[in-house]
């Protein structure tokens, strides 16, 4: 049997962007905005608080007490709207370590998280939340070590500034990279970096070429991706395994469904965000 603390498992419990969109087309992908868990080594890594958290929150609740690491990619809506709802964090005697960069206006994360508490936007402050919260403002180029963890920090290209994330363990690397957009000319040096020979890499790929580009509807400026440029990228950095991530409201199970199949027709190590979806990585050094 294997060791619980001797793992490098990643977990999906929101893979959309923009906006939660439940409903009958999308069961099988699931509608919620973004939240992926990774259990590395002793470890809790937690990355957004899109309305994924809720449900991460809830099945966290017969392993009290807690204690955790989530990081934000960014403060917008669909990004952090979970947190209000992590039911965790209202419990005394759970820790949570909460990371993200500086606005561009110099807001801190504790005091976006605390500031869409506020009313007339929510009924209870953040200071109701009675585990133990410490939040740490980080560099958008820079590593944080957490036990026998390394996490790697990189800008990102979206409207607000964004970071993304990249994560070593025992000669095994995950990379989480949301939201970004590609530019017209050349590869992104930052997401290049953070990319080079992943294990895993989870990528916005919110648009198509087609919609991206469509005239009269263009998403250029919009700060999201492609299936197409994603492919690109593990391509260019030699990515093992690439997930297609933030999937665009728009986008119904038939949909994602087809794009999965063009994607894998060019990339055959290319799977779909899905709710529930477990990626389980073997370590080298172990």
């Amino acid at each position: 049997m294997s060791n619980i603390d001797d793992r490098f498992e990643i977990k999906f419990w929101g893979v959309r962007g923009s906006i939660p969109c439940p409903g009958t087309e999308t069961v099988r992908y699931g509608g919620n905005t973004s939240c992926v868990e990774m259990r590395v080594g002793k470890e809790r890594l937690i990355f957004d608080g899109g309305t994924g958290l809720r449900i991460l929150g809830q099945s966290m609740l017969s392993e009290m007490p807690l204690m955790a690491h989530l990081f934000f990619t960014h403060s917008h809506w669909d990004h952090i709207q979970g947190f209000p709802f992590f039911i965790p964090a209202f419990i005394k005697g759970n820790k949570f370590n909460i990371y993200g960069l500086p606005a561009p206006n110099g807001a801190t994360i504790k005091q976006r998280l605390h500031d869409q508490m506020l009313h007339p936007n929510f009924p209870v402050p953040l200071q109701i939340m009675q585990a133990n919260l410490e939040f740490y403002d980080i560099e958008a180029e820079g590593k944080i070590t957490i036990g026998d963890v390394i996490i790697t920090t990189g800008k990102l290209n979206h409207p607000g500034e964004a970071l993304g994330y990249r994560v070593s363990w025992k000669g095994s690397t995950a990379v989480y990279i949301t939201d970004t957009e590609h530019f017209p000319d050349r590869l992104d040096e930052n997401v290049l970096r953070l990319a080079q020979d992943a294990d895993v890499l989870i990528i916005d790929t919110t648009y198509t070429d087609e919609e991206y580009y469509q005239k009269g509807s263009s998403k250029v400026g919009w700060g999201h991706s492609t299936w197409q440029e994603a492919v690109k990228i593990a391509k260019a950095v030699n990515v093992k395994n690439l997930v297609l991530f933030h999937h665009d409201p728009a986008h119904n199970d038939d949909c994602l469904d087809r794009i999965g199949e063009q994607a894998i027709s060019v990339f055959p190590n290319t799977v779909l965000a899905k709710e529930g979806l477990i990626i389980k990585l073997k370590h080298p050094l172990s």
